[in-house]
């Protein structure tokens, strides 16, 4: 059973999460559409979703909750 994380969901329903495989650690993202766009569920590599145009929330929630990682006091 796959882990995940909602990222973002849009107005339309639409929805993102940050996916990761428990047994190997592999992260990707996850594409839920909303229910009239047929909510059929995609994977996404996380470097294909970093480099898609236009860059949407969903790109900017993830670089968002990467720079959470880091923990350093200002100006260190």
């Amino acid at each position: 059973m796959t882990e995940r994380r909602e990222l973002y969901r849009a107005p339309n329903g639409d929805a993102w999460f940050l996916g990761r495989e428990p047994g190997n650690g592999y992260a990707f993202i996850i594409h839920q559409p909303n229910a009239p766009s047929g909510g059929r569920l995609s994977h996404i590599e996380l470097g294909d979703f970093l480099r898609s145009e236009p860059r949407g929330p969903e790109q900017q929630a993830l670089l968002r909750l990467i720079g959470t990682l880091v923990n350093v006091p200002p100006y260190a």
